[in-house]
């Protein structure tokens, strides 16, 4: 096979055989194919985009281009989520103890942040001594022995992925539909899942800010979910507001410890609670969705769901007295509240805006060799369809660096929609795909 005739016949917007696909991604991966080719591969696949068939292809080449995990031993249904991303989103703290807690073996494999969404290894690692850099071996000990493991990927899983993702990052391919379902979904195959549940965000803080785009995309991550014979459930869920009160590592991990001991929190114990009962139907401990999110409602209330943090965290090193006792964890040294100029009716917010206002903070990466300041953040109080009035306070900022306060008080306040007449809330979810 010659690169350059595969490059073309893409770029033609002709379909590619396995066999082509597999030359292009086993060769890249060897080293035979330089970055160059490639990165023209790449474009050439985001602007003709690959069919259902293709897509599984592409996925199931990355799958196979590493090791993956076998829990087969382990008897009973292993089940994951994934989110796309987005401002304050913290649900896997949350639903991944609940699930297993319901008896669900739950292998996840989460990422970092990068931008202006959070990743959960970082919200993990705040809590001191929490270990995400787990072997093959020690995720399966902890799968048998507690039902669940919060891993980071290793470099053994889906290598393919991290050479392909490192070149979109650079190429601007990111956001082609068959590249990210192929990424996602090589990653989570690779853990050795059931079911999956998908939580694809939309709107000003989500990776795919347009309806349709994310329908798309939740579309083919069930289908190719589907082709490997993964039972799966997607939702599109609202991310043009944070979700929950919380933005920032600590914070959100504060956050998620309130729900677990059974505080309400408007929106995000709602999806918290939606994701987890599609996990524990999945899992097969529920005969319905519905049923699902009533289990998750007694095991909150029962406090084992708590325990069951508490108890994982343990395993993986973190040093449990801080989710005990969350006021033992030393506090950003500046904390200043934003009060608002003008008054009227939230009707949305530039919710990317606020997630880089985190990220000016201390709380996220601008490049991914960034250090995160564990302490910053912000607590943003109104939702949409609140009344705000003028001079009252809009939000809370975390930091360590002082310089960046004034600024990001100017960029909060550039963020809020406000509007004359009183308006409402957008809906947590717009669509399930099941």
């Amino acid at each position: 096979m010659n690169t350059v005739e595969i490059i073309k016949k893409k770029r033609e917007g002709e379909k590619l055989t396995p066999e082509e696909l597999k030359f292009m991604i086993h060769n890249y991966s060897e080293g035979n194919i330089p970055d160059y080719q490639i990165s023209s591969f790449l474009m050439a696949v985001y602007f003709r985009g690959m069919d259902k068939e293709e897509t599984a292809n592409l996925t199931d080449l990355m799958l196979h281009s590493g090791k993956t995990f076998d829990f087969d031993d382990i008897k009973g249904k292993k089940v994951d989520k994934h989110s796309t991303g987005g401002v304050g989103d913290k649900t896997s703290l949350i639903i991944a103890p609940v699930a297993a807690a319901a008896g669900v073996y739950v292998p996840m494999i989460s990422g970092r942040g990068l931008g202006h969404t959070g990743g959960t290894l970082d919200k993990l690692e705040s809590i001191p001594g929490f270990r995400t850099g787990l072997t093959f071996t020690e995720c399966g000990n902890l799968l048998e022995k507690s039902g669940m493991f919060l891993a980071g990927q290793t470099a053994e899983l889906v290598p393919a992925d991290r050479k392909l993702y490192a070149l979109r990052d650079v190429t601007g391919t990111i956001e082609s539909i068959p590249l990210i379902t192929g990424s996602i979904m090589s990653k989570k195959l690779a853990e050795g899942i059931d079911g999956l549940v998908l939580d694809v965000k939309t709107g000003t803080g989500a990776f795919m800010k347009e309806y349709d785009r994310s329908t798309e995309l939740a579309e083919s991550l069930t289908a190719t979910a589907k082709a490997f014979g993964k039972e799966v459930i997607a939702m599109i869920t609202d991310m043009n507001q944070p979700l929950g009160k919380n933005i920032g590592n600590w914070l959100e991990v504060e956050e998620s410890l309130r729900i677990l001991r059974g505080e309400t929190v408007s929106g995000l114990s709602d999806l918290s609670l939606k994701l987890a009962g599609a996990m524990i139907w999945l899992g097969g401990k529920a005969e319905s969705q519905e049923e699902g999110e009533e289990i998750s409602k007694e095991i909150i209330k029962s406090g084992k769901a708590f325990d069951k943090f508490l108890e994982i965290s343990k395993e993986q090193g973190g040093d449990i007295s801080f989710l005990k006792d969350p006021g033992k964890f030393q506090a950003a040294k500046y904390a200043e509240e934003v009060f608002s100029e003008e008054e009227g009716w939230l009707a949305g917010t530039d919710n990317y805006k606020i997630g880089m206002a985190a990220l000016e903070l201390g709380a996220g990466r601008k490049v991914k060799e960034d250090l995160i300041d564990p302490t910053a953040g912000i607590i943003f109080y109104p939702e949409i369809g609140d009344k705000i009035d003028k001079n009252k306070p809009i939000a809370k900022l975390f930091t360590n660096k002082k310089e960046t306060i004034e600024r990001v008080k100017t960029v909060l306040k550039e963020a809020l929609v406000l509007e004359k007449a009183e308006t409402k809330a957008p809906p947590l979810i717009y669509k399930t795909i099941s």
